[in-house]
């Protein structure tokens, strides 16, 4: 029988250490303790999220290998920048958080139920009013077509989920979001668990132990704390047309 180790709710102690994690089912490392702001950032800084269903206890994983984007090497594809640069679409940062987090949750084809719950939602709302969590929002004119949410810290990105009602939309999102964090210094964009879908946009798997050592060398850096909404400049999906991989990049504007 399974068993992990329970984490009492408003407890102060700490995650017990990622290499105890159990390898199936892989990464999960303990249960319990609560959804508070300094709960959650202990857990990214360790290199930990939050994961389970409703009426499920909390459940905290970190998996290995760990699923990441090299900032320094996500790139959109040729047909990628082909089909930006005809678009009109247009991207929103840090405008409507709690919208952004509703479409994430929405059933999906083939999926009925969804991980995000209300619990959830409420949390990552509360996560994001600390300067913590940030969202973003593409929209065809005033149509919401896509999006994607996560937790900023240091300069690590950690991705928790993404939504798309039009063909390219999530791919638009997550590569305006790479270029901007990019251009602030951030080094990595965390996915969490390895999934083809992830690999097919530009993932790379790294062992969990180079996944930690790399937050233990970026998280404490100075990074972007606060809502991002008026200074973000890659606002349009054209400009991914611009880049050129391996040349001079055009800065968004």
């Amino acid at each position: 029988m399974m068993r992990i180790p329970m984490l009492r709710p408003g407890s102060a102690a700490a995650f017990p250490a990622v290499e105890l994690a159990l390898q199936e089912p892989d990464g999960l490392l303990c249960a319990g303790a609560d959804l508070s702001v300094g709960r959650l950032l202990q857990a990214y800084r360790h290199g930990i999220f939050p994961w389970y269903s409703a009426g499920e206890p909390i459940l905290w994983w970190s998996p290995d290998p760990r699923c990441v984007f090299d900032l320094q090497h996500f790139w959109p594809s040729r047909s990628l920048r082909r089909f930006a640069r005809q678009s009109r679409w247009r991207l929103r940062a840090d405008e409507d958080f709690a919208a952004v987090i509703e479409a994430c949750a929405a059933p999906r084809a083939g999926s009925p139920g969804t991980w995000i719950s209300n619990e959830m939602q409420l949390a990552y709302c509360e996560l994001h009013r600390a300067g913590h969590a940030h969202c973003f929002a593409l929209y065809d004119e005033d149509e919401l077509v896509g999006g994607l949410y996560g937790v900023a810290m240091g300069q690590v990105f950690f991705g928790e989920s993404m939504f798309s009602r039009r063909s390219n939309a999530s791919k638009i999102v997550l590569h305006l979001l790479a270029r901007q964090l990019a251009d602030w210094g951030f080094v990595l964009i965390d996915g969490q668990v390895r999934n083809p879908h992830l690999i097919q946009l530009g993932a790379v798997n790294i062992r969990r132990r180079d996944f930690v050592a790399q937050l233990e060398r970026h998280c404490p850096r100075p990074g972007k704390p606060g809502n991002w909404a008026d200074d973000w400049q890659w606002r349009n999906a054209a400009q991914l047309g611009t880049l050129q991989t391996g040349g001079r990049v055009i800065r968004g504007g």
